[in-house]
């Protein structure tokens, strides 16, 4: 089966011969203090910083999920309140989830601009030059939801202070692991908070990750395994090329008339279109019938998400994904 659900999506091959090398190694037997797994986090950290670009003077932590990161922010990195503007259903529930934690007395005075880079609901995603506006307009921290970005196109990091992702879409590892990155402004913020009663505090992350430890058992089998992938990917500035140029392929397909009438692309305004994730929209019966089709032609198409649950259906464009399973969609679709 062909997979190209945008999340848990797609592994790479190689994933399986890592995971038993972990185990026939011991890896996964390791005590997380031990100076063997201290290694193992140490490398996995050097090489988010070189193949993914992020400045020497931005900091990385390892947790269990993105959505864990909402509460970071919220509970570590906002002193008086968040602000969230939003174009989908992701955005949505990361400003619910924070209002629950850090209910905001005024919007006026958000310390925190919340954005999501990609929102894999619909297929939209804020672009450099916009969040470079959003620097320009906001003077505190920016945070950024990157879960269906990061790994797949280039970001220029100085444009947020707080970066985001979990592992099981442009990493190409199965779920349960997230990245964290933030900047020297805010660990400043959160040392100026103090918050430190949560396992997850920010502080008491980044006291551990100093020492190239976690603050709680982690998920050593996902961190090794994101070492492994990370030494055999390119750099970001090449994956970069070829998820955009993978995306702009798959943009001029749909608009072509390939799937007649009863389906276009979701987006219309190209500025905001994904470049990982693209949404094709058409009727209830459409979606459901095109979906059937391809299940039966071994080929998953990702289900529809929030308000366009029953009307689009979802192509993740990830690294891991090759370009002959990009080919045999095509081919269907054309013949469908």
């Amino acid at each position: 089966m062909i997979t190209f659900y945008p999340g848990p999506s797609k592994v790479y091959p190689q994933v399986a011969d890592y995971a038993a090398d972990a185990i026939r190694q011991g890896i996964v037997s390791l005590n997380h203090r031990s100076a063997g797994f201290m290694d193992i986090v140490q490398e996995t950290i050097r090489l988010l910083h070189e193949k993914l670009d992020i400045p020497a003077d931005y900091h990385i932590a390892l947790v269990s999920s993105a959505t864990e990161c909402w509460e970071i922010v919220a509970q570590s990195l906002t002193a008086e309140a968040s602000l969230h503007p939003y174009s989908g259903a992701f955005g949505k529930k990361w400003a619910e989830y924070a209002y629950r934690i850090k209910p905001p007395t005024s919007l006026s005075e958000a310390d925190v601009l919340c954005i999501v880079q990609n929102e894999t609901s619909n297929g939209t995603q804020v672009n450099m030059e916009t969040l470079s506006q959003f620097r320009r307009d906001f003077s505190s921290l920016i945070a950024v939801d990157a879960v269906s970005s990061m790994a797949g196109i280039a970001f220029d990091w100085t444009l947020a202070d707080v970066w985001f992702a979990s592992v099981q879409k442009c990493f190409g590892l199965p779920a349960g692991l997230a990245v964290l990155v933030y900047s020297p402004a805010a660990l400043k913020r959160a040392e100026e908070i103090g918050e430190n009663n949560h396992y997850n505090s920010l502080l008491f992350i980044h006291e551990n990750f100093s020492k190239f430890q976690t603050p709680y058992t982690p998920n050593g089998l996902s961190i090794y395994m994101l070492m492994r992938v990370l030494q055999q990917v390119s750099a970001i500035a090449v994956v970069n090329t070829m998820t955009k140029k993978r995306a702009a392929d798959w943009y001029a397909f749909f608009e072509k008339p390939e799937l007649g009438p009863d389906f276009r692309l979701l987006i219309e305004d190209r500025v905001t279109r994904s470049d990982t994730v693209i949404a094709i929209e058409g009727s209830e019966a459409a979606i459901k019938s095109i979906k059937a089709a391809a299940q039966q032609a071994g080929i998953t198409l990702g289900n529809g998400y929030g308000d366009w649950k029953n009307t689009t259906f979802r192509i993740a464009n990830f690294p891991a994904i090759s370009d002959e399973e990009i080919g045999t969609l095509m081919e269907f679709l054309r013949s469908y």
